[in-house]
């Protein structure tokens, strides 16, 4: 893809984290990226290679700081067009001096959020599917996010799809040639089967990935959500398992009236929990409404702890029936049906639960030999799976149509198609610096 306009202008940013800090690194892309650092150091260094030199305004020969510059002629560079970095103290007047003064050259212009991306995209440098791995990536909080959103950015369905596609091509290929060079009486049947072949094995393989657990339980982390009736012990058991004061803990019924939530990181994994209101018929408008959201949580929960009667619980797999306050006395004695006895002020069963609550998170999302794919990922997928699905085996010409479309989802998935608008969406969420 060609940049035109405005996106052919040379662009600069500062690429590191905030200031002060130990070094900050600049980045400079496009056609004039060569004479912009010329102009700072009075040499461009040997490329790819870090060389030290005192940097200076061209306007008036000032010196601005000592660093390393380092040059990357396009198109083998990060974002396939010629690319300078400028390594600096990180200081915060010596990188706004900087900055100013690289405003000042002609043709050069700050850069947007996400534009060295994009241009690393346009230029072929990445595929959609990397792109969207490295937002990922930037994004990442938890150990199974990092290796997750590496493994997309590192190209882990880009070379799935190229697998595919290939396959397909192939087939398509072989139909292809049957029909320009050869009569429609010596069609060999062979090459016709070896294309289904090709159409039942890649549909195979797409529903098998989209069988799998979703990207967004990873990103997003699973849900787990506290239920019951009033005064169950909800919102202490709530401040136990995310181990700080958030919910208030009073023993009058039904003090909680909206969904308190809280992030919570176990064991490298991402997790929402959530505390609701105490679920009953009677209250005032406040509480019946409070009531009302607990319900709906309750629906999108991925893990449902409930606190009542066990014989009262949700129906599902993912409910994991708790007796809870099993230090006080009166209740000593475990309803059967219970899955686990805890108490928040013992601390009884709170390392069981939460080694429950990760077994059963386990199974929610994808393994690590698993592609990990988001909503979009998965609505292209799922497109060329029901185009794959029923080939019509005895017309060729349409055979081959099918091949063709199909090779389009994937052109699509990994941002060869018209992907406009959301690629200006993917790319605003970065930082000005990618």
């Amino acid at each position: 893809m060609a940049l035109t306009g405005n996106d052919s202008a040379t662009i600069f940013a500062l690429s590191t984290g905030g200031l002060p800090s130990a070094i900050a690194v600049i980045r400079v892309s496009g056609p004039e990226s060569g004479a912009a650092l010329a102009a700072l150091a009075g040499r461009l260094p040997e490329p790819r290679h870090a060389s030290l030199a005192l940097l200076s305004d061209p306007a008036d020969d000032a010196p601005i700081d000592r660093g390393l510059i380092l040059w990357f002629p396009g198109p083998d560079s990060a974002t396939g067009e010629d690319l300078a970095e400028i390594h600096i103290h990180g200081s915060r007047a010596v990188a706004a001096k900087m900055l100013a003064v690289l405003d000042d050259m002609p043709g050069l212009r700050a850069a947007e959020a996400g534009e060295f991306t994009r241009r690393a995209f346009l230029h072929g440098r990445i595929d959609l599917s990397e792109t969207e791995g490295l937002g990922d990536l930037l994004a990442a909080e938890t150990e199974t996010q990092r290796r997750q959103a590496l493994a997309m950015s590192e190209g882990g369905l880009a070379r799935q799809i190229g697998d595919w596609r290939e396959r397909l091509l192939k087939a398509e290929a072989r139909l292809e040639a049957v029909l320009n060079f050869s009569d429609e009486g010596d069609v060999d049947e062979a090459d016709q089967q070896a294309a289904l072949a090709a159409i039942r094995d890649v549909n195979y393989e797409i529903r098998a990935a989209l069988a799998a657990p979703p990207a967004e339980r990873i990103r997003d982390g699973v849900r787990v959500a506290l239920a019951g009736p009033p005064n169950a012990g909800k919102s202490t058991l709530f401040n136990a398992l995310i181990a700080r004061e958030a919910a208030i803990v009073s023993p009058t019924a039904g003090t909680t009236r909206d969904i308190i939530e809280a992030p919570v990181e176990i064991d490298g994994l991402a997790f929402v929990f959530s505390d609701t209101a105490g679920l009953r018929a009677a209250g005032d408008a406040i509480e019946d409404e409070g009531v009302r959201r607990a319900r709906d949580a309750l629906e999108r929960t991925d893990i449902l702890l409930w606190l009542g009667d066990p014989d009262k619980a949700p129906d599902g797999e993912t409910v994991i029936r708790l007796h809870a306050r099993s230090d006080e006395a009166e209740r000593s004695d475990i309803p059967e049906n219970t899955d686990l006895a805890v108490s928040a002020v013992s601390g009884e069963g709170l390392d069981a639960l939460r080694a429950l609550i990760l077994e059963r998170a386990r199974a929610m999302v994808p393994r690590e030999d698993q592609l990990a794919l988001n909503a979009r990922q998965r609505g292209v997928l799922r497109e060329a799976a029901e185009i794959l699905a029923n080939p019509p085996e005895d017309d060729w010409i349409l055979l081959v149509e099918t091949l063709r479309q199909a090779r389009a989802s994937f052109d699509r998935l990994t941002g060869q198609g018209g992907v406009e608008d959301m690629l200006d969406a993917l790319f605003g969420k970065f930082c000005i610096g990618k």
